[in-house]
């Protein structure tokens, strides 16, 4: 059974504040718990008696039984599943030495959750390990942006940084790639298997300060090239042109 205090500290994980305070962070439902088990620490775990009964060997520093009357005044979602779980947080060494000799995104200002989610998807998907995120970048641990990572979030590591930073820490011949409506069209430009693609805001794009920064401006074109379209492609969805891309190339 879940006291109201317990079900108050797991609804708190809903703001960053009470996540940053407690090292913590929710996920809810089968697939995702299970993805993220045995990859974080799991602190709690609410669960029916019959995802009890078909994980057996689950461990947790606290395991409840709960009705699904429980769950779902605990839960987060408009139809809660048959469990949820809180993990802490990982503490990562942003090590840019990663950069030299693999392929790596970095996020500048990405806003939205649900893009968040998705662009880490699409670097699991891909074999890109490492995100590296402004600290203007919506928290990856947010419920929203977790649940849309599908259980990505175990296998690709999140780095909060200064960009500049880090750009300023690497080796002067690691490329560094960005998407703009003046690069240069990415199916006919050389591309490599390592170095750091930057994506940019929704609403701006990459920023002036990083711009200046990118050594390799490519240009996702439309079809057919000069017809009149839409002012520019979502952010995930540049994200996954562009690892698709490069990661054809090395086909």
């Amino acid at each position: 059974m879940l006291s109201k205090n317990k079900i108050k500290y797991i609804r708190s994980l809903e703001q960053k504040k009470f996540r940053k305070e407690e090292n913590a962070f929710l996920a809810e439902g089968p697939k995702l718990v299970g993805d993220l088990l045995g990859h974080f620490r799991c602190r709690l775990i609410a669960a029916t008696s019959g995802w009890l009964e078909s994980n057996p060997a689950v461990q947790a520093e606290e395991i409840v039984e709960v009705s699904r009357e429980e769950l779902a005044r605990a839960s987060l979602l408009k139809t809660p599943q048959d469990v949820l779980a809180v993990f802490g947080i990982p503490q990562t060494d942003t090590d840019p030495s990663v950069i030299r000799h693999s392929l790596c995104l970095a996020l500048d200002d990405v806003q939205d959750p649900g893009n968040l989610g998705t662009i880490i998807r699409i670097a699991d998907w891909f074999g890109i390990g490492h995100i590296f995120c402004s600290p203007g970048t919506v928290d990856a641990f947010s419920p929203k942006t977790v649940q849309a990572t599908m259980g990505a979030l175990a296998r690709v590591q999140l780095h909060y940084c200064d960009l500049k930073g880090l750009v300023g820490a690497l080796d002067g011949n690691i490329p560094l790639f960005g998407t703009f409506l003046d690069g240069k069209n990415i199916y006919e430009e050389p591309l490599a298997d390592h170095g750091l693609i930057i994506m940019g805001n929704e609403g701006r794009g990459i920023s002036g300060e990083m711009e200046k920064l990118v050594t390799r401006k490519l240009l996702i074109p439309n079809f057919p090239q000069g017809r009149a379209t839409s002012e520019s492609l979502n952010v995930a969805v540049a994200t996954a042109i562009v690892c698709a891309e490069f990661r054809r190339r090395m086909s």
